[in-house]
């Protein structure tokens, strides 16, 4: 069951999802001060929660029974009322190929357990401070680098070999690069300019994790990637010209 934490419509609300409760609690009363904070224990309870409350942003669970956290967020990902509510997955599964799992279905971000509480209030207050800015980009539909084309409007970029359509984060990172091409980004300026992270908040894991997912969509051989470019010992670019 639910629980809220307050009835305020014009606070932020958070949907906790995490299947042991002594840790959805601590959550929740971390939480309760800043946001309308709903609780539940399961990914099948998640989903009935996000359509009656449609909260900012969901905290989830991975490693849950039955309906784990991974195909609650993919069955998030595919409701067009629900697919760009951002998603801050709590992990137990430190590996790289499991945190890759978890963005690749649809995850913004991730926490692996045990976690700073701390550090959990404010990837909260950076995710949701950048969905809710306003866009400083141009008017046009599509942005144009050579032949890689992304599309504003229905989050599709497009190649001369695939279309694919992105999730919220990989749109405002791809978006980030090609809006200022030739501009080489640290993974640490990736984390304060698109996930809007303060300092020493975020992992350069969860950059590069991005950037291979996104290389899967956008590249004919993600291995030898020609639109997305790592730089050695400087980071990632998008270059004006072949």
């Amino acid at each position: 069951m639910a629980v809220p934490s307050s009835p305020d419509v014009d606070v932020p609300r958070v949907l906790v999802v995490d299947d042991d409760h002594e840790v959805a609690k601590s959550i929740e009363a971390s939480l309760r001060r800043n946001y309308q904070v709903y609780v539940v224990y399961s990914g099948i309870s998640a989903l009935k929660e996000a359509r009656r409350h449609s909260p900012d942003i969901i905290v989830l669970d991975v490693v849950m029974p039955g309906f784990d956290g991974l195909e609650t967020c993919r069955e998030l990902r595919i409701d067009p009322a629900l697919a760009d509510i951002p998603i801050l997955f709590l992990t137990a599964l430190g590996r790289p190929e499991d945190r890759v799992a978890g963005l690749r279905a649809g995850a913004d971000d991730y926490l692996t357990k045990p976690f700073n509480l701390e550090e959990l209030q404010l990837r909260i207050k950076a995710i949701l401070r950048r969905v809710q800015r306003k866009p400083s980009a141009p008017t046009k539909a599509l942005i144009e680098v050579n032949d890689l084309s992304l599309d504003r409007h229905s989050y599709t970029v497009t190649t001369p070999y695939k279309e694919s359509v992105l999730t919220p984060v990989e749109f405002e990172l791809l978006y980030h690069l090609m809006t200022h091409p030739d501009e080489v980004f640290t993974s640490d300026r990736l984390l304060k300019e698109v996930w809007d992270y303060p300092s020493e908040t975020g992992s350069p894991d969860l950059v590069r994790m991005h950037i291979k997912n996104l290389r899967k969509k956008v590249e004919k051989d993600p291995s030898k990637p020609c639109y997305i470019l790592t730089i050695p010992r400087r980071g990632y670019t998008i270059a004006s010209s072949e």
